[in-house]
C-alpha cells in the first residue's frame, strides 16, 4: 500500500484531511499528528482496521488503545457515564494531553481489541486542529496510539517515523515538529481519588485542584508481563533505543555531575565510549567527548528527548548517560519515560 504524503506544516489543507478521513472510513490506517505525539489511527469501532494498527505496530494484543473524540457526543456514544469529576476534568482539560479512562459501552460498539478485552476505554479529545479536524470529518471516534514501532520512542516529527510506516498507512499527515513531545496523562477516578496510571503534561500538581491524586505504583515501578494494565505505555519495554542506556539523577546537581564524569572515566579506561544527554547548563561540564543538548527547560526535555533517544543509536556508542530530571510538575513524565527507555538501569544519589 503506497501511502499518501500531505505536508500540513505551512497551512491546514481542509481538502487533504478530508482524504485522510475518508480512509479511516474505508477501515484504513493514518499517520497524524496530535500536541504529544505522532498518533497511528483507525476506525476504534472497526475491529478488523483497529487490527492494522496492531499489526504495524507490532504491538502486543493486551496493550489497550486510546480512543480520541472531537466532541462530547462522540464520547457519550462510547463510554457507559461520566462521574462528577471526570466532568469536571473535561472542563478543566479538555481539548488537551488528557486521556481519562470511563467504563465503556458494549463490545459491539468498542471492540474488544481496542480495549484489550477491557471493561474500560481510555478516551481523549487533542487540541491539535489537524487532529480534530480529521476525527470531525471521519464522523467516528478514532483509535491511536503513538506512532512508533512497539518499544521503540515516540514520533515527535515525520521525519523520525517515516521509514517505519511508509507503505503502511494509507495516509500520512505531517504536522511538523509536536508542541509537546510527551504522550498523554492516563488517569482513572475510582471512589472520588485521581489515579494516575500515566504521566503526562498535565501534572500532578494541577490534577490536585481538581481532587486527590493517587500517583499508581506502575509509574515508576516495573510492571509484571502477567498483569493487566488499564493504560498504554504501562507495560512493555518502551521508548528504548537499542544502545545500553543509563540515568543519573541528583537533587544536587554538582553530585549528579560528578557520578556522570566518574562513570565516564571508568568506560573511557575500558576503551569504551559514552554519549552524555545532559541539560543545557550542565554540558560544558561533563568529559565525555560526545554529548547532546536535551534542552534548558522541563518543556524543552520533553519535546526534544524522543528525537534524541531515536539519533542515538546512530553514533555507534557503548552507553548512554542520561541526566534525571526529578519528579516535579512535568519532571515526573520525563522521568517515566527514561527509567523505561533506560530498561530501569537508573541510579539516584541522595
Amino acid at each position: 500500500m503506497i501511502s499518501k504524503y500531505s505536508n500540513q506544516t505551512e497551512q491546514i489543507n481542509e481538502e487533504e484531511i478530508k482524504e485522510a478521513a475518508q480512509k479511516i472510513k474505508e477501515g484504513e490506517i493514518v499517520l497524524f499528528p496530535t500536541e504529544t505525539v505522532y498518533g497511528l489511527g483507525a476506525n476504534a469501532m472497526n475491529a478488523e482496521a483497529v487490527k492494522k494498527i496492531f499489526e504495524a505496530k507490532g504491538r502486543a494484543s493486551d496493550n489497550p488503545l486510546i480512543v480520541h473524540v472531537s466532541n462530547l457526543i462522540m464520547l457519550k456514544q462510547i463510554v457507559e457515564n461520566i462521574g462528577e469529576i471526570e466532568q469536571k476534568l473535561i472542563q478543566t482539560f479538555w481539548p488537551g494531553p488528557l486521556t481519562i479512562i470511563f467504563p465503556r459501552k458494549s463490545e459491539q460498539i468498542i471492540p474488544n481489541i481496542t480495549t484489550a478485552g477491557l471493561d474500560t476505554v481510555g478516551v481523549r479529545m487533542p487540541s491539535n486542529l489537524i487532529a480534530q479536524k480529521l476525527i470531525e470529518y471521519a464522523g467516528v471516534p478514532i483509535a491511536a496510539p503513538s506512532a512508533n514501532v512497539s518499544g521503540k520512542p515516540s514520533g515527535t516529527k515525520i521525519e523520525d517515523i517515516l521509514q517505519e510506516f511508509d507503505g503502511k498507512v494509507a495516509y500520512i499527515l505531517d504536522g511538523g515538529f509536536v508542541d509537546i513531545g510527551v504522550e498523554s496523562t492516563v488517569i482513572q477516578v475510582k471512589k472520588n481519588t485521581i489515579h494516575l496510571l500515566r504521566p503526562g503534561k498535565i501534572t500532578k500538581e494541577q490534577l490536585e485542584q481538581i481532587a486527590k491524586v493517587e500517583v499508581d505504583s506502575h509509574v515508576l515501578g516495573k510492571v509484571e508481563k502477567t498483569e493487566v494494565v488499564a493504560s498504554p505505555g504501562m507495560k512493555y519495554r518502551h521508548y528504548a533505543p537499542n544502545t545500553k542506556c543509563m540515568m543519573i539523577y541528583s537533587k544536587e546537581p554538582q553530585k549528579m555531575i560528578d557520578k556522570i564524569n566518574e562513570i565516564i572515566r571508568k568506560k573511557q579506561d575500558e576503551n569504551q565510549t559514552v554519549l552524555v544527554l545532559g541539560r543545557k547548563q550542565h554540558l560544558n561540564k561533563y568529559i565525555a567527548n560526545k554529548k547532546w543538548n536535551m534542552g534548558e527547560t522541563l518543556d524543552e526535555v520533553a519535546k526534544n528527548i524522543f528525537t534524541l533517544l531515536r539519533q542515538v543509536d546512530k553514533e555507534n556508542v557503548d552507553l548512554v548517560i542520561i541526566e534525571g530530571v526529578g519528579q516535579q510538575k512535568l519532571g515526573l513524565a520525563i522521568t517515566n519515560r527514561l527509567i523505561r527507555a533506560c530498561e530501569y538501569n537508573y541510579i539516584v544519589i541522595e
